[in-house]
């Protein structure tokens, strides 16, 4: 009897333990959280050499009002707090730790630019505060391993190599490949990506490998390297500048190898009318997001929701701008883990419900083309469709190419 009473007691006592754990669950904050709040920071080239990243801001910030407006996330407005950091490293350090230390936040979103994200990235990891969707493609933020409190949200550039790697030994399976590439962690990625994705074949295609300096008036001489070398596809792994200088080379010169770029030298009125719309007609490259300027997305619904969210909240942002729709893209990314994390605001569960997304789609992201991550796999866009410049404009082209090998 007694045995009855003290097991009747004990799941007494563990039925009471359970139901108080259960009503702790139900609301855990971190600082920068409540019950009526949730405290976000950015810092954000607003000035500065790349202040064309501006209106990525200021369409994040002008989403998160919308959502304020519809009554914020389960019932909490999110509070944005955003820094000028000039593309500056110090001044992104200096920023940071202010919205860390004195503002509080429960998590940095979108931080601009690979060398803000680089100059933070260690002391957020040691903070332990979300450095979540960072705005940079350098494989060492998708890195959950060394940096379980980083995740990136642009396709990292080692994959995107990886994806082209893999588009060459399907589509060119004897082309002489030449490479250009710049000469830091961008160049690098995409050249290492590339290899991975070539695999046992990548020594026998690659015929040439040419490095610039962001410094250098020009790249004429790689150029003519890799023409030299019997090139007959010509990989340029650059920013805008090179990109459109190695275009308008390759016309001046009459030769006309198949011509890929990566994601970074797409921008059609930084590179290719520079270069030459005629130059720069043919050229090849990858996309994950609805280009507004395209017709095909006139009757779309994500994109008319799209159109819709400038004309009342963004009005004097340009809607076709590309900046705009990564900016509404992320930030309706951001609002869904927010969803996610329920109750459970602590930064831990930010990052576990970031690294557990499924199949989830955005009004930007081209059809078929899904989030999926996972606490081993922080990499949020490794899906990517073809393009080819007409003349004019991107037109897409083939299937959604998915990189099939494994995280890193």
């Amino acid at each position: 009897m007694r045995n009855g009473i003290f097991r009747l007691l004990t799941g007494t006592a563990v039925a009471i333990a359970l139901s108080a754990s259960s009503a702790y669950a139900q609301k855990k904050y971190d600082g920068g959280a409540s019950d009526t709040e949730i405290k976000i920071g950015q810092t954000v080239p607003f000035s500065g050499p790349a202040s064309a990243y501006a209106t990525i801001g200021k369409a994040q910030a002008a989403y998160i009002k919308m959502i304020n407006d519809q009554g914020g996330v389960n019932g909490r407005k999110i509070n944005l707090i955003q820094y000028d950091d000039a593309y500056s490293p110090p001044k992104a350090v200096e920023q940071v730790r202010k919205l860390v230390e004195s503002d509080e936040v429960l998590l940095t979103f979108q931080i601009i630019g690979t060398p803000s994200n680089a100059a933070v990235q260690k002391y957020l990891n040691a903070k332990k505060v979300p450095q979540l969707f960072a705005a940079t493609g350098a494989s060492k933020f998708t890195d959950p391993k060394n940096f379980p409190w980083t995740m990136g949200f642009n396709p990292n550039y080692f994959v995107e190599g990886r994806i082209y790697g893999q588009y060459i030994l399907k589509t060119y399976p004897n082309a002489k490949v030449g490479v250009l590439y710049q000469n830091d962690d961008l160049g690098k990625d995409y050249l290492n990506g590339l290899k991975a994705g070539l695999g046992d074949k990548a020594a026998a295609m690659i015929v040439a490998e040419a490095s610039y300096e962001v410094s250098d008036p020009t790249v004429d001489s790689q150029i003519l390297k890799l023409r030299d070398a019997g090139a007959d596809l010509f990989f340029s792994a650059s920013t805008p500048k090179q990109a459109a200088q190695a275009i308008k080379k390759n016309a001046e010169m009459g030769w006309h190898p198949v011509h890929i770029v990566d994601i970074n030298a797409t921008s059609v009125g930084a590179v290719m009318q520079p270069a030459g719309l005629e130059a720069a007609k043919g050229v090849i490259s990858v996309n994950y997001g609805k280009d507004p300027l395209d017709p095909a997305w006139k009757d779309d619904p994500g994109m008319k929701r799209y159109f819709d969210f400038m004309a009342k909240y963004y009005p004097e942002g340009d809607k076709n701008s590309n900046f705009n729709t990564y900016g509404y893209a992320t930030t309706q990314l951001l609002v869904h883990v927010l969803k996610q994390c329920g109750d459970d605001l602590t930064r831990e569960n930010v990052m576990k419900q970031a690294a557990s997304l499924k199949d989830v789609t955005t009004d930007i992201a081209l059809p078929g083309i899904k989030a999926n991550t996972s606490p081993t796999d922080y990499r949020v866009n490794k899906q990517l469709q073809m393009m080819k410049f007409n003349g004019e404009r991107w037109e897409l082209f083939g299937p959604i190419l998915e990189d099939t090998a494994a995280a890193g």
